[in-house]
């Protein structure tokens, strides 16, 4: 029996009409239209983000990605986001954050992390461990969904809103799941940025210990970079390389998500979901970042250009983090209630707990 709204008799003008069976004709936008509606929203995150590299190049206290998400935010909320904007913030968002993340790779030293030891190595390797499995058990036991919990698990043990955009295409949350955990980074790794100076000085740590305990606590490089000049600038490096050795531990963690992922798709499989595509178990992007470290590590390439490739990743993220803070919904973000604000306040405490305890055993 022919159901409801199909006529096979009708003309064939009446193939455009909404029906269950029948489809739109193929579209004829064409791949240049497509681009084309991609530069007004990429226009607007990388003015953004040249304006908070700028500002950051000017006031080192501020951290441009930290600053363009501030900006997006304060976008969406006071002035509202263009329509026309919507295509290229969505680029800006997937595609250039994940090209930046790629570059973030030329950061990093295999050498340089090596170099701190197997005993400073062992508590990178406690921070990041540690706190992303007491930040899943804490937020099962708040109700916090595992989608959040995951990405706020990931930005506080690792690498902030890097960590928090690398882990998301390995979870089923949502747009407003990522926007609340990189929301949650600036506010808890920014109060860490003149706090944890003042607890080096009353604690009377030194330079040394107390740029291990920045390094292996607080959330952004951008943050890291900050806290550790207030301390000192025989602080900074051992905090820088201390952070860049759980920058490392991006990588692993997307592929262990990512395996947990596909577990679950094929397992999804066998009870009759039939999943269309199993997720890969290390996304392009993860296996770019891990072959521009080891291009790193290899010192193939010159002082100068590894200079404007830290440029370059700055203004990427930078314009990634204005299409996020465009995400960033403050009554969306109350909505959610108070429990990723708790559970964010428990990982910050347990990672800066373990990189005290590290600090001082090891400095």
């Amino acid at each position: 029996m022919p159901e409801a709204g199909y006529h096979p008799a009708a003309p064939a003008r009446d193939t455009r009409r909404v029906s269950n069976v029948t489809t739109a004709p193929p579209s004829t936008v064409s791949p240049a239209t497509i681009r084309r509606s991609t530069i007004p929203g990429l226009v607007a995150s990388f003015a953004a983000a040249g304006l908070a590299v700028a500002v950051g190049q000017v006031v080192h206290a501020l951290s441009p990605l930290l600053l363009a998400i501030i900006l997006g935010a304060l976008w969406r909320n006071l002035v509202g986001q263009p329509a026309s904007w919507g295509p290229g913030v969505a680029v800006a968002g997937k595609r250039v954050l994940r090209l930046g993340i790629v570059l973030l790779g030329l950061q990093v030293s295999l050498v340089e992390v090596v170099g701190l030891g197997p005993w400073t190595l062992l508590l990178v390797a406690a921070a990041v461990g540690v706190t992303f499995a007491s930040t899943q058990v804490i937020g099962r036991w708040l109700g916090v969904p595992a989608a959040q919990r995951t990405l706020i698990g990931a930005g506080f043990s690792i690498c902030g809103a890097a960590a928090v955009v690398g882990v998301e295409p390995v979870v089923d949350g949502d747009e407003n799941d990522t926007a609340t955990a990189v929301a949650l980074v600036v506010v808890f790794g920014t109060l860490l940025i003149p706090l944890l100076p003042l607890l080096v000085a009353a604690l009377d740590l030194g330079a040394q210990a107390g740029g291990m305990w920045v390094g292996a606590s607080t959330h952004e490089v951008a943050q890291v970079v900050a806290a550790a000049g207030l301390i000192g600038a025989e602080a900074l490096p051992v905090a820088v390389t201390v952070k860049l050795a759980r920058v490392l531990c991006l990588a692993p963690m997307v592929a262990l998500l990512a395996v947990a992922n596909r577990r679950r798709a094929v397992a999804a499989a066998g009870a009759g979901q039939h999943p269309t595509q199993l997720p890969p178990v290390i996304p392009l992007f993860i296996a770019g970042f891990l072959a521009a470290m080891l291009v790193r590590t290899a010192g193939i390439l010159p002082d100068a250009l590894l200079a404007a490739s830290a440029v370059l990743q700055k203004l990427l993220l930078a314009a990634a983090m204005f299409a996020l803070g465009l995400g960033v919904h403050v009554k969306s973000m109350l909505s959610v209630g108070g429990k990723p604000f708790v559970l964010a306040g428990a990982a910050t405490t347990i990672i800066l707990m373990i990189g005290l305890a590290g600090a001082v055993l090891l400095a």
